[in-house]
């Protein structure tokens, strides 16, 4: 299938590893120009040099804390001017600490804030100038926008936030010919996981294989995701090939989410 990505420009934030760069990385396997940011330069600088050599696309990295609304507009402005203008954003970020909300004080909401719900807002209101010719935005949230998850509040009262941009926006620019979804990741093997099973895992006194064993029981396809398999779902609904979806939620999570 042809997803229609073909010299497609793309952004894609918080792109040197994990989910960012599994979309990234199908975006590359596509065709699209991609345009990677991460906080660190040597990073993003060696992932998008793999995607440019591996894939044989033109690529950008640009560090870029997106906390930082001038971070954002050089990096948007940087691929623009490169470019021309705008087809895909993939809108990410690292997620807010895990936490109970008794835990949480000002600063941890602010810096959550900051971090998830206005990163979010900036990314898209800084690219939309740029999206002439319609085009796609994808936000990566969280399970936690249908069901709360044990110890990520901060986590789920931002992202239900974004949830409300994204449908908010998906009314506001369809006459533009923007479309605005959300991807929910599952037990996706990156480093965010392994960290917050390590929580778990201290939390329950529960070995790490334990932890991961317990949170296989209720994953029916039985095994944590890849970023191969995240990659090519956001690469779809960042595609020509999704022209007639926008407002919606997909799950790639292994069948564990039990909502109809």
């Amino acid at each position: 299938m042809d997803l229609g990505l073909k010299d497609k420009v793309a952004l894609v934030a918080a792109a040197s590893k994990g989910l960012g760069y599994g979309v990234a990385k199908a975006l590359a396997a596509n065709g699209a120009k991609v345009s990677l940011c991460s906080r660190t330069a040597a990073d993003v600088s060696d992932a998008a040099q793999r995607l440019a050599d591996e894939y044989g696309v033109e690529t950008l990295s640009t560090a870029c804390d997106v906390r930082r609304v001038s971070d954002i507009q050089a990096w948007v402005d940087r691929t623009a001017d490169a470019w021309g203008s705008i087809d895909c954003l993939l809108v990410n970020a690292g997620g807010p600490p895990a936490m109970t909300i008794k835990e949480v004080d000002d600063a941890d909401f602010q810096a959550a804030f900051e971090l998830t719900l206005f990163s979010s807002f900036r990314m898209i209101r800084l690219a939309i100038p740029h999206m002439s010719n319609g085009g796609a935005i994808l936000t990566v949230t969280s399970g936690s926008v249908r069901e709360p998850v044990t110890r990520l509040g901060l986590s789920t009262i931002m992202r239900a936030g974004v949830a409300g941009l994204v449908k908010t926006l998906a009314d506001e620019l369809a006459g533009d010919g923007i479309r605005v979804n959300n991807l929910v990741p599952g037990r996706i093997d990156t480093d965010r996981v392994a960290q917050l099973d390590a929580v778990t895992s201290q939390k329950t006194g529960l070995s790490m294989e334990e932890v991961k064993a317990r949170s296989l029981t209720s994953i029916p396809l039985g095994r944590y995701g890849t970023i191969d398999d995240f990659g090519a779902a956001g690469a779809f609904l960042l595609s020509p090939a999704a022209s007639y979806i926008t407002g919606a939620t997909l799950r790639v999570d292994g069948g564990s989410a039990r909502s109809i």
